[in-house]
């Protein structure tokens, strides 16, 4: 389904015609600075739940992982490292499938959903995919070599990440994407396989019983509230909806915003955006955006619901996570 793949599988795309190097005039090298570590953290947040360097070649795969990115852009067509810098950023401003370098991802996964990111993240990211080794997928080498590759071997220096303890922030983002990381992965393949409206159905049963798992998981109390919420369940209360404010201001100023850590005896509370993109508005957007049969699957299941109206790149509700202090 075109409108699926995520973070930056539109990457992808930009043309098949190997004779035309859209920036072949650039200079060879860039005065860009970013730190690598950063960088690194940027594309696990904004980029993992999708690109997963750990999931199978085929079940469970959502997205093509970033080394294959690389093999096709750097190795294979021989872009160099200001090409491959201004060719990611100007993409993932704005995804299409007019172009396709990975036509078979495109064909299998679909396109990424337009999506805004920070200042400069993607132009950071797409510098650390490019300067250092990614992690692959253990299949990927067998793959790409049996595409006629023999001998390769990625790019790129080993990255090497400085040891430090764990904060709070840390260990509550640990929790948020890696529960992200379910939700998404079998909604996106739900939706790949099955349709929008099967997905409905997935989100009705199996959404709160899967986040709920992960609170097991991390010894948490794990949960999805929003203001304009679908399952009265995910309703926020008012602590809540004072960061919900919080967010959203930070998204209309386009600030990367960090999770709020709030420290209560024994406990920490932690807070952060759940923003929507264009694969949220086939639920959650506007009657233009949502279609006839999924607003009927929509009324069935949730008779008061308030989750729609949304347009891309608006928060629609926080993560709200509870764990003790270490």
């Amino acid at each position: 389904m075109k409108s699926i793949l995520l973070l930056l599988s539109a990457i992808l795309l930009f043309s098949c015609n190997k004779k035309i190097r859209p920036y072949q005039d650039i200079d060879n090298t860039t005065s860009f600075v970013y730190q690598p570590q950063e960088a690194k953290d940027l594309m696990e947040k904004h980029c993992y739940t999708c690109h997963s360097p750990t999931a199978a070649e085929e079940e469970g795969r959502i997205a093509p992982p970033f080394v294959a990115i690389k093999a096709r852009y750097i190795d294979k067509e021989g872009y160099n490292r200001a090409e491959f810098i201004k060719a990611i950023s100007e993409f993932v401003a704005n995804p299409t499938d007019d172009n396709a370098l990975l036509y078979g991802a495109v064909r299998k996964f679909g396109v990424m959903p337009k999506q805004v990111f920070p200042d400069s993240a993607t132009v950071k990211i797409a510098a650390f995919m490019y300067d250092y080794k990614v992690q692959a997928p253990t299949w990927f080498q067998e793959h790409w070599q049996g595409h006629g590759n023999s001998g390769w071997e990625q790019s790129g220096k080993e990255f090497v990440a400085v040891a430090k303890d764990k904060t709070y922030e840390d260990i509550g983002l640990e929790y948020a994407l890696g529960t992200k990381k379910i939700l998404g992965k079998n909604l996106m393949g739900t939706i790949q396989k099955k349709g929008t409206i099967e997905a409905m159905a997935f989100c009705n049963v199996q959404a709160i019983p899967l986040t709920d798992s992960m609170s097991v998981n991390y010894h948490a109390t794990i949960k999805r509230v929003s203001d304009k919420n679908r399952n009265p369940n995910n309703k926020a209360n008012a602590e809540e909806l004072i960061y919900i404010k919080k967010f959203k201001k930070d998204l209309v100023a386009n600030i990367d915003s960090k999770p709020v850590i709030v420290e209560k005896g024994d406990k920490v509370h932690f807070y952060y955006p759940i923003p929507t993109n264009a694969m949220c508005l086939q639920c959650h957007g506007t009657a233009e955006n949502i279609r006839p049969e999924v607003q009927m699957k929509i009324k069935g299941l949730y008779p008061n619901d308030l989750a729609t109206g949304y347009s891309e790149n608006e928060v629609r509700g926080i993560w709200s996570i509870v764990f003790d202090k270490k």
